[in-house]
């Protein structure tokens, strides 16, 4: 059986619009839209940090301002990310499609194989570790998170295509864990990336070829190509990277708000 699916490539754009689009995409499946697929790349940078985290414990905030890193919070949880040498993707779709699965943990496992897929598809041997990863040789490539909401799964995660050291200035590591070095050598020795698998350079559109491809074959979608971003959609994207995700005092009552970073835009371009 093959399931229908928007297919959406919507470039770069700065974490306030990539996380307004991920919420308007949410709320566009919840009143009968066509699941969805998307990919995207960050710019400028950005750290994202899950919903229910501590900036004060995960980001360096005064490092973040300096080197015009935008600071967003996901709607989804999990761990703090740095988002620049990567492809992103996300998909929503109601939580009674059949893959959804019956439980969060049941839905990384379906969903997570169009990833490992497309990384098959680059010749990359990948196998998905629960609870959300995707790692090569015991290596983690991919890191996912998901939220429900609204009757709908939006799950979105992340390729690396390259090592980025840089996150090391940006995110906090306890002094009493480890020493900058040390962390940077157990990160490298725990994470990997496109171009060290390949020993070159993969490009996003590259990326973003064998992922689609990736989660057709693995999920059996089938992309319709006359469905694109819609304008209410776009409108919409922009209302929330403005006034949700770059309004650093949301979510409302959180005991740590939002750094609202250089980037005074909800969208750059």
């Amino acid at each position: 059986m093959k399931y229908p699916c928007r297919l959406l490539r919507t470039g770069y754009h700065n974490g306030f619009y990539n996380m307004g689009l991920d919420q308007a995409l949410l709320e566009a499946v919840a009143a009968g839209s066509l699941p969805t697929l998307r990919f995207y790349g960050w710019k400028p940078a950005a750290v994202s940090v899950g919903y229910f985290q501590s900036l004060a414990d995960e980001v360096d905030l005064a490092a973040c301002k300096r080197r015009g890193v935008d600071v967003v919070r996901r709607l989804s949880g999990g761990g703090a990310v740095f988002h620049h040498a990567e492809i992103t993707y996300s998909i929503v779709l109601p939580v009674s499609h059949p893959l959804a699965g019956k439980t969060i943990a049941d839905s990384y496992g379906i969903l997570c194989a169009g990833i490992t897929r497309g990384l098959a598809l680059l010749g990359i041997d990948a196998q998905f570790a629960p609870i959300n990863d995707i790692v090569v040789n015991g290596r983690k490539v991919s890191g996912n998170a998901q939220t429900r909401r609204m009757g709908c799964a939006l799950q979105h995660g992340t390729v690396l295509l390259d090592n980025a050291e840089a996150m090391f200035d940006l995110l906090t590591v306890p002094v009493e864990k480890v020493s900058r070095d040390g962390a940077v050598r157990d990160v490298t020795e725990r994470v990997t990336s496109l171009r060290a698998l390949l020993g070159r350079e993969v490009s996003l559109e590259e990326a973003e070829e064998a992922l689609a491809h990736g989660f057709c074959e693995a999920l059996s979608l089938d992309f319709c190509a006359d469905a694109p971003l819609t304008e209410a959609e776009e409108t919409r994207a922009r209302e929330l990277g403005a006034a949700k995700f770059s309004n650093p005092h949301w979510p409302a009552g959180g005991s740590i708000s939002v750094m609202r970073s250089a980037c005074k835009q909800a969208e750059t371009d």
